[in-house]
């Protein structure tokens, strides 16, 4: 019995110690359009990793090329209303950035919290990738929403803000 307690008590030292990894979060990604959330595009799976927070991408149904994607403030991907008419996404607010640098400088850079690496859609229209984002761990993902846009991200506000991504074209919001 004495053994087995013992066990017991270095499982639950274990669990709680700060070597303890996070458990990861799968989240589901939706197309989105000025009426609202459509259908499924796929999965990202978000785990901590010893370089910060592993991103692991199942997606279909994008256009080919490069996307801004990025981890939002809000945690609702429907649309709302923007200069006058209801534009995709838009519920899910602006970059995470609990910090208020008011920066895009991209997942290595000090502005936003929320900025991840470009995703990469190939000529299929296919984005499976394996992305990190140095300054993230999945508890900092919690009720908020990733978006993906529709062009890429030079990871700068220059020539265009927030890197020149566009329209939000999917989103999903980690529960």
């Amino acid at each position: 019995m004495m053994r087995k307690t013992s066990l017991l008590t270095i499982a639950a030292m274990v669990a709680m110690s700060p070597f303890a990894l996070a458990a990861g979060v799968t989240v589901t990604m939706n197309q989105v359009d000025e009426k609202g959330v459509g259908k499924a595009l796929g999965t990202i799976e978000f785990d901590d990793g010893k370089e910060g927070l592993v991103i692991k991408t199942k997606l279909t149904g994008l256009q080919p090329g490069e996307h801004g994607l990025h981890v939002h403030e809000g945690s609702d991907c429907g649309p709302k209303e923007k200069d006058g008419k209801m534009t995709a996404g838009m519920a899910a607010g602006g970059h995470l950035d609990p910090a208020k640098t008011g920066k895009h400088e991209g997942p290595k850079g000090q502005g936003h919290l929320g900025d991840l690496p470009p995703l990469v859609v190939d000529k299929n229209g296919v984005a499976e990738e394996k992305l990190t984002a140095p300054r993230l761990k999945v508890a900092d993902l919690a009720g908020h929403a990733v978006v993906i846009h529709e062009g890429g991200d030079n990871l700068s506000d220059q020539p265009k803000p927030l890197g020149g991504g566009g329209g939000r074209i999917a989103c999903g919001v980690v529960k």
